[in-house]
């Protein structure tokens, strides 16, 4: 996957996702306002961060080592993905944990998220 590739995914979640870019090198996308996946342009690396549950992060770290903690993240709940080291669907299927995780999480009066989540499992 690419930067364009994550893009057009990461947007295609939900109609209410949203993309920033923030500090000029960094592109956040948000469903709600709440982060759900980053990523940094001048990495050396291509790489995203994505939320997930504790024990799953932990887990995927030791099973693939393109899956470590993420840069400037809280690590118990952020990691990375690095692009170029796994697969596209992996990457895909972890941006959308992110995506649940952080929409199951939102307010009631924030949890009108379309289908198109459901869509893309």
């Amino acid at each position: 996957m690419d930067i364009e590739d994550v893009r057009d995914f990461a947007l295609g979640l939900d109609d209410n996702v949203t993309e920033e870019l923030f500090a000029e090198e960094w592109i956040s996308w948000r469903i709600k306002g709440k982060w759900f996946l980053l990523m940094q342009l001048d990495a050396p690396e291509p790489r995203v961060a994505v939320k997930l549950p504790p024990e799953t992060g932990e887990s995927l770290r030791m099973l693939y080592e393109g899956v470590c903690p993420a840069y400037h993240m809280n690590k118990k709940h952020w990691s990375d993905l690095y692009l170029n080291k796994l697969d596209d669907d992996f990457v895909r299927q972890q941006i959308t944990a992110s995506f649940r995780l952080v929409a199951s999480k939102l307010p009631k009066a924030k949890e009108n998220i379309s289908d198109e989540a459901e869509k893309n499992k």
